[in-house]
């Protein structure tokens, strides 16, 4: 970019990265050693390299800071700090914002739901979020075997479910680059969780 236009990402941004980074800083990616800002930060490169703006990077950043630090009041601080569009979005991208949380199937559900009817700002927020936990799963699933579902409280085959539902609501509701990927992604775990088991009885 030539140095007398301005960048896309300003002072807000940066402030929301510190701030991402402090709310997780204790935080890991589940059953492993992996600090979760990661997954915040791939998050983020997926909602800009899909062409997304100022405000819904900065939702990517925080787009589990209400369900995994803070709930209700955390929105509103995210809204004073951020302003109104970002917290929609996080809003728009959280499941549960009270402790504990009701049934994870419920829940589920009615995210999916929500999402058949959800801006194009949290859509692109939500499939790169879920883009990026589907790519850790076939990793793992390739790398460690089946332990990997051993992270999730639901079973292996609600989790497949889940992603696969979420990947119609995608579909449904514009589709795009993201949720292309997530079929091969998906199509891939499948194929691994139905192949043959190797080895004769």
């Amino acid at each position: 970019m030539p140095a007398d236009q301005p960048s896309p990402l300003g002072p807000r941004f940066e402030d929301a990265l510190a701030y991402a980074t402090r709310l997780h800083a204790r935080q890991m990616r589940k059953s492993t050693t992996i600090p979760y800002v990661s997954h915040l930060l791939s998050v983020c490169a997926l909602v800009l390299e899909d062409g997304g703006d100022e405000d819904q990077a900065i939702a990517a950043l925080l787009h589990d800071a209400v369900e995994d630090q803070g709930g209700a009041p955390r929105l509103e601080e995210i809204r004073g700090r951020f302003g109104n569009r970002v917290a929609t979005i996080v809003a728009g991208c959280t499941d549960s914002d009270v402790v504990p949380k009701p049934p994870w199937r419920e829940r589920k559900e009615r995210y999916i739901a929500h999402l058949r009817h959800a801006s194009r700002d949290v859509l692109r927020v939500s499939r790169a979020d879920k883009l990026h936990n589907a790519r850790s799963i076939l990793s793992d699933l390739r790398h460690q075997g089946d332990t990997v579902w051993h992270r999730f409280t639901a079973s292996r085959q609600s989790v497949l479910w889940y992603y696969d539902a979420l990947l119609e609501a995608y579909k449904e509701t514009g589709g795009g680059r993201m949720a292309e990927e997530l079929e091969r992604v998906l199509s891939e775990i499948h194929s691994i969780v139905d192949a043959p088991a190797q080895g004769g009885s």
